[in-house]
């Protein structure tokens, strides 16, 4: 453990693991698109757009809703560090099974497989990383980091694996993305030593018992009008997050399904060389790389004017609006084209808005979470966030599903004017939201915004 500046190498040890399995998850993400889909003799299963997005759907879905198992049994039964590399194996072997398969059952077994590990894997790694630090103030800049070996670990996948699928084939990159999960639990192993005692034991166990019982002696007290309040309004926002989320794993669809393809409708040769339309993923990390430092500079900026920074709720609907403006661009870009082929640009500033969108929403839910449930109903309100992504991400495949019975424009006018209309009912709403989790006494002094 560490009070001083200077990180503990074990925040490194984890910071790694998580670059390593998103660069399988997010490749995976894609490949499962682009082998169901593809024709039999292309090395795909020869199934439809709709099988294949639905797929996708899955693996998001159940790799979101998993962890809450897996919380339960780290926090409970067995120590977190040991759970992690088992985790690790588990999508490993799922991912072996995606390079031997022949079938659409295949495919969801090694989703259920990656879901199983990832559920072991992903809470646990984020808890023992908090654990690792002693002083607090140094954690928002230690997530901060991590997330950054996140996208840098999505970014190098996607990349790579679009080149070795056009060169090695679909069944050589699950391959790759098993090989990697291996490697990361090894990494992850050899890094026990530096954990000290972090995960060693189940988490709840390893509590004072002090703190437990002054715990249990507050859950008893009934919830107060405020905190009432603010549980309301952590659900409300939970289903503006439903409906972003929906729409932004939709996005994916089009660009893999539609814009590529067989029949792709976009140019996605540069010269010789055809662009990867898994690169669009890399497009995201690259824009996550190097832009959040610019936004996070943005709200600190901000924060200094007299009026401070924008509110929680402010900053959502403009993510909100930020996706309904990437769906107009979408949509245009099919519209501008008639009969021939999109400029590859159209997709690029369709993922770069797509991207600040997501950068501005996405910060929302653990932080407005962490600050305003209440403390015995933290793990809960956290479980609701949680299924609202769930319910986004397991519902966005039949949704694409859905849309290829429509024109591809008028759909995606459609979406945009759901978003937009969304971002700015909930800036609209941004004082009644504030007034639900700020304290009378906070808004008389704030002017009736919440400052964050």
């Amino acid at each position: 453990m560490e009070s001083t500046n200077r990180r503990p190498f074990g925040f490194y040890v984890c910071s790694l693991a998580f670059s390593l399995e998103r660069f399988a998850f997010y490749s995976a993400k894609w490949l499962i698109v682009a082998f169901v889909a593809a024709k039999v003799v292309d090395g795909g299963l020869g199934l439809t757009a709709g099988d294949a997005a639905k797929m996708s759907a899955n693996l998001v879905a159940f790799t979101y809703l998993a962890p809450l198992i897996g919380a339960y049994v780290s926090d409970r039964i067995i120590g977190a560090r040991y759970l992690v590399p088992v985790g690790m194996i588990f999508m490993g072997a799922g991912y072996l099974v995606g390079w031997q398969a022949s079938s659409a059952a295949m495919i969801n077994l090694m989703i259920a497989l990656v879901s199983i590990g990832t559920g072991l894997f992903k809470c646990q790694t984020n808890a023992i990383t908090g654990r690792l630090f002693d002083d607090p103030r140094q954690l928002d800049s230690a997530f901060s980091t991590q997330y950054s070996f996140v996208n840098f670990g999505s970014f190098f996948g996607t990349t790579i694996i679009g080149v070795l699928a056009v060169t090695k084939g679909y069944a050589f990159c699950f391959l790759i993305c098993a090989i990697m999960m291996f490697i990361d639990a090894a990494w992850f192993i050899f890094g026990w030593r530096f954990l000290g005692e972090t995960g060693k034991k189940p988490f709840k166990i390893d509590e004072h018992k002090e703190v437990k019982e002054k715990k249990q002696t507050e859950e008893k007290k009934p919830l107060t009008t405020m905190e009432k309040k603010r549980v309301a309004a952590i659900v409300l926002i939970s289903v503006f997050s439903v409906i972003f989320w929906v729409f932004w794993y939709l996005a994916y669809m089009p660009v893999y399904l539609y814009w590529d393809g067989d029949n792709a409708a976009a140019n996605w040769m540069i010269g010789s060389f055809k662009v990867p339309s898994v690169w669009f993923d890399s497009l995201n990390a690259f824009m996550c790389i190097t832009l959040g430092p610019i936004l996070g500079g943005l709200w600190t900026k901000l924060a200094k004017r007299p009026q401070g920074d924008l509110s929680m709720f402010k900053k959502t609907a403009l993510g909100m609006l930020l996706l309904g403006l990437s769906y107009v661009i979408f949509a245009m870009a099919d519209v501008t084209r008639g009969s021939n082929l999109a400029p590859l640009g159209w997709i690029i500033a369709f993922g770069i808005v797509l991207s600040l969108g997501e950068m501005v929403f996405s910060p929302l839910g653990n932080s407005f979470i962490s600050k305003f449930a209440p403390p015995r109903l933290l793990s809960q309100m956290m479980s609701v966030w949680v299924l609202a992504v769930f319910f986004a991400g397991k519902s966005y495949g039949w949704l694409y599903e859905f849309t290829l019975k429509f024109k591809f424009s008028t759909v995606y006018f459609v979406i945009a004017g759901i978003a937009l209309a969304a971002g700015i009912i909930l800036w609209s709403l941004d004082k009644t939201l504030n007034g639900l989790v700020v304290k009378d006494e906070e808004l008389q002094n704030k002017g009736g915004e919440l400052q964050v």
